[in-house]
Formats: structure tokens, sequence, C-alpha cells
């Protein structure tokens, strides 16, 4: 569903992705764990369009973003690092705004929107303005944009960091949820190595280049350790 070939890309002489080949099937939750500068944050800005790649592949669900950039994107799911929802604009409207960008027809919209703030408990934030929100609803209102036009792949960039623990576990819950419900391919930056104990796959990536790949205990076994913690760390220090 999501392939990476030979993946480039330099900041002047510097290698942010350094030859990165992957490819994750439908229907799999994928942690892609990394200390900060491994490229985590490269990678999903050269998947989602933002950067392009001084060489190499992505496909998403057989489209080349290279190529046919627009059939690829509509295919993809973001939640980004930093917050990107406006303040100012309620849930509701951020949500319509999201949903027509993508064409969906209005009355799709309304019971997505209705049925993902439900399942996050936000059916009652619908006309507040965004800003009002705590960090960790407003993630979830990122999370039930991403999965409004109904992706095959989500990209999720280190979605947890600041929230508390209660909201950190709704979010991953929802979307392992979606991954169970439509089959959908989900690739969850993150630097913290709970949540990728949780994953059915593992990705170390570690100054660009992928280090380790496999279920938590193949990963943990192939750097080295009886924790993947401790495996971690000792492998990316």
């Amino acid at each position: 569903m999501l392939r990476l070939q030979g993946l480039i890309k330099r900041y002047g002489d510097r290698p942010a992705l350094a030859g990165l080949s992957l490819a994750l099937p439908a229907g799999q939750f994928v942690a892609l764990l990394g200390p900060n500068g491994a490229g985590k944050s490269t990678l999903f800005q050269v998947l989602t369009g933002l950067f392009v790649a001084d060489e190499g592949e992505v496909e998403v669900a057989g489209q080349s973003l290279r190529h046919s950039a627009v059939r690829a994107l509509r295919d993809i799911g973001v939640v980004f690092q930093q917050m990107s929802l406006d303040l100012d604009l309620s849930v509701e409207r951020n949500l319509r705004f999201h949903a027509d960008l993508h064409g969906l027809p209005r009355a799709v919209a309304t019971q997505r929107l209705l049925d993902g703030c439900r399942g996050l408990g936000l059916e009652k934030d619908l006309a507040r303005p965004v800003r009002e929100l705590s960090g960790g609803n407003r993630r979830k209102v990122e999370l039930v944009r991403a999965l409004l036009h109904r992706p095959k792949v989500v990209l999720m960039d280190e979605p947890t960091v600041g929230l508390d623990p209660k909201s950190r576990h709704d979010l991953l819950g929802a979307i392992r949820a979606d991954v169970a419900a439509r089959g959908t391919t989900v690739l969850w930056a993150t630097h913290l190595v709970e949540e990728a104990e949780a994953a059915d796959r593992v990705v170390v990536l570690h100054r660009g280049k992928l280090l380790a790949d496999g279920t938590p205990a193949e990963v943990t076994a192939a750097l080295g350790g009886e924790r993947l913690e401790a495996a971690f760390i000792r492998a990316t220090a």
C-alpha cells in the first residue's frame, strides 16, 4: 500500500534520508521509531509532497508520488507533528473545510464528521472554536479530519508529543480501530518506545538509514537486547 524505493533527501551535503527502501501492506500498524534527527519528519514531508526527494520513488496504493501526485496524495491522511487546525474556526468548520477540499458530498461529510467526533467524545465540541480545546482534543480533531476522506494510508508524525496518558491512549485506540475496520495502513512516527511496542511492526530509522525492521520482538533481537527500549538506546546512541 505504501512503497519507498531508494529515497535520498539531502540538506546541502548532509543526507537526511540515505537510500531508504520500505514496503508497507494494507491493514498494518507500523511504528517508525527513531531518535531526534533520525529523518522521521523529513520522510513524512517527502511522503506528503511538501519536499521532493533528490532520488528514489514513492508509491501510494500503486500511484507514483513523483508522476501522479494528485492521485497518490488523495489516498493519504496526515496528522502532522505541529498542530495544523485553524484555531479561530469551530471544530465543525475545520472538518467541513477539509471535506470540501476532498470534494465529499455534503451529506457524506456530515455523517462522517459526526461519527468521527462521537467516536472520540467530541460531539459536544462541534461548535466550539478549536483554541478552546485541550491539546489532546485538538489532536483528536486532527485525526477525525485525517480520516474523513477514507484514506488508504494514514501518516502520524509524533502525534502524542505533549499529550497526557489518557489522550495518548485514546488516539492510539482510535487509529488501531480504523486499521481493524478498514484495513488502513498506518505509519506512526515516534521516539517513544512504549508506543512502538504496541505496533504490529517496528521500523527503526537512524541517521536516515533503515536500522531494523520486524515485529517488536524481532527488532529487539536484531538490535541485541532483552527489551526494545534498551536495545534501541544502545543501537542509536
